[in-house]
């Protein structure tokens, strides 16, 4: 691959504009936003991750106990066999 799939690099010059200090409060401020936003979004995913490893195991347990539930079902081990007829 040639040098044409990079960006060109960034060099500062006298002609650059220069930010005031209220652009800066003001990129400051929403910084400061994000990071709220950040914290927020971390407590939402580690409560939804807590939920669903609560509903999983609970699905887990019912599944588990249907399970061992069947198993010891014996209404169909108390019926005998039909005795075959012969045909003459």
């Amino acid at each position: 691959m040639g040098d044409s799939t990079f960006k060109p690099k960034i060099s500062r010059t006298a002609q650059d504009p220069v930010l005031k200090e209220a652009e800066k409060a003001y990129m400051k401020l929403i910084e400061e936003k994000n990071r709220e936003r950040v914290q927020k979004l971390n407590i939402i995913s580690k409560r939804n991750r807590i939920t669903g490893l609560a509903i999983g195991t609970g699905v887990l347990g019912i599944y588990l106990y249907s399970i061992f539930a069947v198993k010891q079902e014996t209404f169909l081990d108390d019926f005998n066999e039909p005795v075959k007829v012969q045909q003459p």
